[in-house]
């Protein structure tokens, strides 16, 4: 005996679970921007600077072997860092005045 799945069930299912992993995102983005602001307050107060080359360049690294290991695209995960980091920075500038 066969079951015959509805693809437009399945479909659904995908589709939940994406939006699921979509809000998770967004949530984790929020939280890390709060953190990043308080880096940039910290940073301002201190005079230091918005960026950190080393530092990034080790978190683009970092990201892309977890990246591999995940069995993600490393290039794409260095473009969603830089991306991110360049944000950060914008904060920290904009926070500096």
């Amino acid at each position: 005996m066969t079951s015959e799945i509805d693809p437009n069930e399945e479909l659904a299912r995908y589709r939940a679970s994406i939006d699921n992993f979509d809000a998770a995102l967004i949530h984790i983005l929020a939280e890390r921007f709060r953190k990043t602001k308080q880096v940039g307050e910290l940073k301002a107060k201190y005079d230091l600077p918005p960026s950190d080359p080393a530092r990034e360049k080790a978190q683009v690294e970092r990201l892309r072997q977890l990246a591999e290991k995940s069995e993600l695209d490393p290039e794409f995960a260095e473009t969603f860092m830089t991306f991110i980091v360049k944000e950060v920075i914008r904060h920290h500038k904009i926070i500096r005045g």
